[in-house]
């Protein structure tokens, strides 16, 4: 999922002095970066090697044990959902627009909203983990001044609305941000030396997900807004990967040799090197739930990747098994396709049948963009193609829910009302 919105630093302020940050739970300790071949190996939980994933259709049952789950489950609760993006900040920052955009989503019987907390290598609220690692030298503030995301969790709550921060950008960041520029030892790069590539957001770098010290950062980054906010959860999308053709880097070449006894194939596409670089990633989300849960035991630990074919082969994204590991709480698929026939086929899907039958479960739709006009006729049946299915929906993203559409605003909202006549609220969960 990206934003496409022009990314611009709200205001520049200078931050205040640093506070104490609570204690969170321990994380191994950044080890020198050291020189070859004798590298740290970095400590993730240690999970059993899954079974190949086959090509079709079946999936074979997961060898791993599931992660004990503390809390008994939540009940299945239909996901109605809205991502609100950067090109939603004249809303985020205003809070007498985002008091009417909540009553409004109320009023068409929406349950759910995703306001993104972490885009192009930036936090959207006042970060001590930001300030303390040197990659952000301003604060988002709302035209009063306002933290947004207090603001927004705040509101939400008040009309009954979970609210769930989105960790969008999750490995991936601007060549030009701070974070690439100030540590460039944690970038990974391709075969042949090239370290960014070209996404919808531009052109990216991506963090080394198998760094130890990436690994803090991102871990020290969720568990502050675990902490800081009472949000009911925290979301983590597509970008929480890393593409097939990186983890040529010297760290992970080293670490994979030491690892394995051999060297790294040459060939991205090779399905050890494939399997092996996953498997690291699932490793790393499965410590990180694990630090969540025990922050917040009730989290909801959400995930909305691209559909696991694409995900696990091309973005390393191995989601099906963090289903499997009982670390997901629930699943919001993307399928951002204007073909109905083309989106229907991806909701009927093994890895989305298996899903849905423990946890919530939810189609990611294309709502429309500012260059791409999406008519409600089409959204409309594509909820009713998710919905036939005993799937939820949400939609990318709120400010292309009626105005940018190629209808009139009101006749947007009126085929909203008509997507869902009932309410279908979810209860949320005590802390």
């Amino acid at each position: 999922m990206m934003i496409l919105g022009n990314f611009a630093p709200v205001v520049a302020q200078e931050f205040p002095e640093t506070q104490p940050y609570p204690g969170v739970p321990e994380f191994p300790a950044p080890q020198p970066y050291p020189q070859a071949p004798q590298f740290p190996q970095p400590q993730p939980v240690p999970i059993p090697l899954p079974q190949p994933i086959p090509l079709e259709p079946e999936f074979p049952s997961s060898t791993v044990q599931p992660v004990p789950q503390p809390i008994p489950q939540r009940p299945r609760q239909e996901i109605r959902g809205v991502w609100m993006t950067n090109n939603d900040l004249n809303v985020l920052r205003d809070r007498s627009k985002l008091s009417e955009a909540m009553s409004q989503l109320r009023r068409l019987h929406f349950n759910t909203v995703y306001p993104v907390i972490y885009n192009s290598g930036y936090v959207m609220y006042p970060s001590a983990v930001a300030q303390g690692r040197n990659i952000q030298p301003f604060i988002y503030r709302g035209t009063e001044g306002q933290d947004i995301i207090a603001d927004v969790i705040n509101q939400s709550h008040r009309q009954g609305l979970l609210a769930i921060p989105w960790f969008e950008f999750g490995f991936m960041a601007p060549e030009t941000s701070e974070l690439a520029l100030n540590h460039p030892n944690w970038l990974t790069q391709k075969r042949d030396g090239t370290k960014t590539s070209i996404s919808a957001a531009g052109e990216v770098a991506w963090l080394n997900p198998f760094h130890p010290e990436v690994q803090k950062f991102i871990s020290d980054l969720v568990l502050e807004v675990v902490t800081k906010y009472d949000a009911d959860g925290i979301q983590f999308d597509d970008h929480m990967s890393l593409p097939q053709d990186f983890g040529f880097d010297r760290y992970t070449l080293a670490l994979y040799t030491q690892e394995t006894g051999r060297p790294a194939p040459t060939n991205p596409q090779d399905q050890a090197w494939i399997r092996w670089r996953a498997d690291k990633i699932t490793a790393f989300m499965v410590q990180l739930n694990q630090a969540v849960k025990a922050r917040k035991p009730n989290a909801i630990f959400s995930v909305s990747p691209n559909y696991y074919d694409f995900a696990y082969k091309f973005q390393l994204q191995d989601w099906l098994n963090w289903v499997r590991l009982g670390i997901v709480d629930e699943l919001v698929m993307q399928v951002y396709r204007d073909d109905l026939q083309a989106f229907s086929a991806k909701l009927t899907r093994p890895e989305i049948l298996e899903t849905q039958q423990s946890i919530p479960t939810g189609i990611g739709i294309m709502a429309g963009l500012r260059t791409r006009r999406v008519p409600i006729q089409q959204v409309q049946s594509q909820v009713r193609a998710a919905q036939q299915r005993g799937l939820g929906v949400a939609f990318f993203y709120y400010e292309s829910l009626w105005d940018t559409g190629p209808e009139a605003p009101s006749d947007r909202q009126t085929g909203f009302q008509a997507i869902f006549p009932n309410p279908a609220l979810r209860a949320r969960a005590e802390f």
